[in-house]
Parts: structure tokens; sequence; C-alpha cells
């Protein structure tokens, strides 16, 4: 376990896909962070790469290939390597194998760094493509954060707000969870999107054309999360259905998963990311722990 500390904040990170096992503010004994629990969800943050979501069988080619891919990819269960760490900072290394070009036929290099600043915890990823062929792949949050955060208040008194109006879309999903559209997703007042349990009856709520910034907040309360994710054009909150499950999940995504009743081909599947021989993609996405 990587143990990461400021003067505000103190995370836990595992090596076991570079996923956060703990955010707790110092000040307040806050922690932020879903623990985890079979009985609801027993993840806790992973981290998507190289896909977000299902695909249709479980499959997708690559110039015909077929090759076999669980749900959100592979990293989330495989093992990093910690690469370089100081007290507030840990980037973590995974690179391709024999087996990751089983299910994946790129030679690439991901690393994740954590980083702490203040209240702020900061996600940069790097993906270099290695190989021969340009690389297609997607990147995606997917942190669960326990609610409520105070004593005395209820799942219901939380809602996400925008800090802009936008009229936003709702992605779609068919029986299998894949994607079917979209369709217009009025926010109240334009902005606001306040938490129920019945927002899960069909599973995650996807939005698209929103602003890439959101607060998790309860008008009720003093402590939430401040997210930003510029260069993710969708985001994501869930939680497991008809459970009461102490928790809700915001997922930043660059991509949206599979489409129902569609093999995918990656060079022609939509919003993937693509890395041209020997390039590097760099992005970031920022929690603010309020």
């Amino acid at each position: 376990m990587v143990t990461l500390e400021n003067e505000i904040l103190k995370v836990e990170i595992s090596p076991m896909g570079a996923e956060l096992q703990s955010v707790r503010r110092k000040d307040t004994g806050t922690e932020y962070l879903w623990q985890g629990d079979p009985a609801f969800w027993a993840g806790r943050a992973p981290n998507l790469f190289p896909f977000i979501g299902r695909l249709w069988n479980r499959q997708y080619t690559f110039r015909g290939q077929p090759y076999s891919m669980e749900i959100h990819g592979f990293l989330s269960r495989w093992e990093t390597t910690v690469e370089e760490q100081t007290g507030d900072c840990c980037t973590f290394l995974l690179e391709d194998c024999a087996r990751t070009r089983e299910i994946y036929p790129f030679s690439f290099s991901f690393r994740l760094t954590y980083r702490l600043e203040g209240a702020c915890l900061k996600m940069h990823y790097r993906v270099d493509n290695r190989g021969g062929d340009p690389m297609y792949f997607a990147l995606g949050g997917h942190p669960g954060i326990r609610l409520p955060l105070e004593p005395g208040l209820r799942f219901e008194d939380y809602r996400i707000r925008f800090p802009e109006k936008a009229k936003c879309s709702r992605i779609t999903f068919g029986k299998n969870l894949l994607v079917e559209g979209e369709m217009a997703y009025p926010l109240k007042e334009g902005r606001l999107l306040p938490l129920h349990r019945e927002l899960f009856r069909e599973d995650a709520v996807v939005l698209s054309h929103c602003v890439r910034e959101v607060y998790l907040e309860s008008e009720k309360g003093s402590r939430g999360v401040h997210l930003t994710f510029p260069d993710m054009p969708y985001f994501g909150i869930w939680q497991v259905y008809g459970k009461d499950a102490p928790y809700v999940c915001v997922e930043p995504w660059s991509a949206l998963p599979g489409r129902e009743e569609t093999l995918e081909e990656l060079t022609s599947m939509p919003g993937l990311w693509v890395l041209s021989p020997g390039a590097s993609l760099k992005t970031e996405w920022t929690m603010e722990m309020l």
C-alpha cells in the first residue's frame, strides 16, 4: 500500500490497478472514499483502461482479428509498479506484456500519477504508444464517494451541481447495458441533478454536452467533492440499484461503452482516442475534498 500525505489530505493507494483505497481529510477526519462492501459494491475507485463499460458479447476486433475483453478493460485487475514516489506524489506504471497482448494487441506504457495539492487530489495520466500501429483506447475514473459525508444527512439530501447551465443529453442503454443512443435530459434550473434511488433503475446516468466540472454537495451540509475533468466529454453517476447503497460513483469518461448488437472494430469504434506510433497522450482530472 502506498500512502501520500500533505497538510490537509491523507491518501492510500493499492498497486493493484493503482486503485485508491482511502481519501481522508486530516482536519475533520472525514473519509470521502467508499470503503467497499460486497453487499453493495466491492470496488472503491477502479481505473478504466483501455475500455469503458461493456462490449457486445465481451468481444471486439482489431483489423478483423477477434479479442475478448471484460467490463472496463483490464487495468483494475492488473498489478502496477510504483515507478516513483515522494511524500505527496506517486507514479504507477503498467507496461504491455505477452498476457496483455493476448487481449489488447498493442505495445504501450501506462502511467497514472497521483499528486496532492492542498485539498485536491490530481490524477495525471500518460499513455505512450510503443508499437508500430495506431493505438486505440479510452480512459476513465470510477471513484465511489461515501454518502452521507456528515451525520444527520441522508443520501437524498445530496445533489450534483454544474457551475453553469447546460443543455445536457443522457446516453441511453439497452437491456445489455450497451449504448443505444441519447436523449435530451433537462436538469433542474439547468444545472442541478438531485440524487434519489430511482435515478439508477436503468443503471448509470451518463451525461454528455455538460460542463466539465461538477460539485457533489448538500445544501444541508458543508462537505462534498468538486471534480474537474477538462478532457473528458462524458460524466456518469452510479450506484447499485435496489439496495439503498451508501455511496455514489462519480465518473469522468473519455468515451462510451460498446453499442448494442455491435461487434466493435477498434479502427471505427466511436470516441476512442488514437495514438500514432511513438506518440504520447497526457491528461488529468481532479477531485477536491470540500
